[in-house]
């Protein structure tokens, strides 16, 4: 019996075939795929050692499009070519990976916090499993988030429609946090006056250097041709859905296009990202705020 993080172990019964207990393997402790193994169970979500009896087999990741059960079948022959081994993450891997590294965390506290094996979790962030619901709850708890933005269900809806907090804080935030929450780099929205005096709001990925709120656009654009010589107001934010809390920060100062070569390249060598919308975005837009303020909401004992 041989298998592979993410696989189930399923225990029937051996007069009528019935399962009588399934659950996910979140541990091996054989890198070869050999029992024992860390099982989280479906029916308790507890994880205990298991040696799987002649009632228990194993059900693969792809059992479910049909493939059959190899557990016990030989491996082919090695390939003689090169085999890659580039990761091939899936969107709840992804998601877990972004919000762990967003929180500092690694993969063995956020395993710990789980009650999973850092190997599963590495699994996990790197390749395209299809962890259990139990896992989920799990991870969830573990990065202080929930299963449905783990799965990315509600991307298409706007954030915060959660319920408000019996009691909560509303509080202005000092400079100093202000600009510790802009900082360094993220999608935030500029607000200009566009063509024919009509307000804009555009989304834009932007850096913060040397004290300049900077980001890429493309010539001709809203934020380019109307940013340019003119105050402008940009704004971050971050909701917490589960929580019910969040902050926001405002920062006005006026924009200029940078001109200078070696300052773009500069720019573009620190740049965390390419902007999300894609195609030649080289136009460098910088904001040097004279004025950020903000805003958090909290419980009110917090």
């Amino acid at each position: 019996m041989r298998a592979h993080l993410g696989d189930r172990l399923v225990v029937e019964s051996p007069a009528t075939g019935v399962v009588r207990r399934d659950g996910e393997i979140v541990g091996l402790h054989h890198d070869d795929g050999t029992p024992p193994y860390d099982v989280r169970w479906s029916d308790t979500d507890d994880i205990t050692l298991v040696f799987p009896g002649p009632d228990a087999h194993i059900q693969h990741l792809d059992a479910e499009h049909g493939q059959a059960d190899t557990a016990d079948v030989p491996a082919p022959p090695a390939a003689t070519g090169p085999v890659s081994e580039e990761p091939n993450p899936g969107d709840i891997g992804r998601r877990v990976a972004v919000e762990r590294r967003r929180q500092g965390l690694s993969r063995e506290e956020t395993a710990r916090r789980a009650r999973i094996s850092p190997r599963y979790l590495a699994y996990l962030e790197e390749q395209s499993a299809d962890p259990s619901t139990a896992t989920l709850l799990a991870l969830a708890a573990a990065l202080g988030t929930t299963v449905t933005a783990l799965r990315g269900a509600g991307v298409d809806l706007p954030p915060g429609q959660g319920h408000a907090l019996l009691r909560p804080q509303l509080r202005d935030l000092g400079p100093e946090e202000c600009r510790r929450l802009l900082s360094t780099h993220g999608v935030g929205r500029i607000a200009v006056t566009a063509s024919g005096g009509h307000p804009a709001v555009v989304p834009v990925n932007y850096e913060v250097v040397d004290d300049e709120i900077v980001f890429r656009t493309k010539s001709g654009s809203v934020p380019a041709a109307a940013a340019a010589g003119t105050e402008v107001a940009f704004e971050v934010d971050h909701v917490d859905e589960a929580l019910s809390r969040g902050w926001s920060v405002l920062a006005v100062g006026p924009a200029s296009v940078v001109t200078e070569p070696g300052t773009v390249r500069e720019l573009t060598r620190r740049a965390h990202t390419e902007p999300w919308a894609g195609g030649t975005r080289d136009v460098w837009v910088a904001i040097r705020p004279t004025r950020v303020t903000g805003k958090r909401i909290t419980p009110a004992d917090r």
